[in-house]
């Protein structure tokens, strides 16, 4: 049987020796929506692997009010600017999907990226690929529908959580996408009239992919194929 920790895209490109050398200082931990891992330019003393769960970096827009920076869930790490020595968070981070993520303390994580040449490059190619998302969401926040943004986060929750069902509130959406919960309420009722989702209770379900991938904007299969190049090319390390 597949070890869990497969379930993380980097976790799974280590040998296996590598991989059980750093879990063993690591904690399995459960974690539940709109738990604050960051807050703004806190320190980093902890980073996460998500195994089922799924983390948003959120910036400041003003009038009090916040906005997501980028997602974080089972392709990569959250905490990554560590790698760089950047020992604080650029926003505030919080738990968007509730799930389970390997807590892994910074200075264990230091001491393997000196004895790990490998991993080093791992969290290396995994930032590029973050730093693309980033850059890509930043643009598609300027010039794609409200609709279209909806569909692509809705792609990549599922492709972060690992699984087609998923609970999330409407006002948790409406934050991430930075406009109102009618704005919202508005895009998933097409969506569900459609036949490319459920939501009942906070409770979204995929039903349509292939459907929801047609209404989504480019910039989707743009962060996808800067993950899926990184997957390749290391796998060839």
């Amino acid at each position: 049987m597949e070890s869990p920790l497969h379930r993380n895209h980097l976790l799974a490109l280590l040998p296996e020796a590598d991989r059980q050398a750093l879990v063993a200082q690591a904690d399995m931990v459960s974690l539940q929506a709109y738990d604050e891992l960051y807050p703004v330019d806190g320190p980093i003393e902890h980073v996460y692997f998500p195994l089922t769960m799924m983390a948003s970096i959120l910036v400041e827009a003003g009038h009090r009010s916040e906005v997501d920076l980028a997602t974080v869930g089972n392709e990569g790490m959250v905490g990554s600017m560590i790698v760089f020595q950047v020992l604080r968070a650029w926003g505030r981070t919080l738990v968007q999907v509730a799930g389970v993520a390997v807590k892994l303390p910074v200075a264990a994580l230091l001491t393997h990226l000196e004895r790990q040449p490998l991993l080093h490059t791992i969290l290396a190619q995994y930032q590029d690929a973050f730093t693309r998302q980033i850059l890509q969401v930043s643009a598609c926040n300027l010039l794609h529908t409200m609709e279209e943004r909806c569909a692509r986060w809705l792609l990549m929750t599922q492709d972060r959580v690992g699984r087609a069902t998923f609970a999330l509130t409407q006002q948790f959406l409406a934050q991430m996408l930075g406009v109102r919960r009618a704005t919202v309420g508005l895009a998933l009722g097409l969506f569900k009239r459609a036949g490319l989702i459920t939501y009942v209770r906070g409770r979204f379900q995929i039903r349509d992919r292939a459907g929801l991938e047609a209404v989504a904007c480019p910039c989707y299969a743009h962060i996808t194929a800067a993950y899926q190049r990184m997957q390749t090319e290391l796998s060839r390390a």
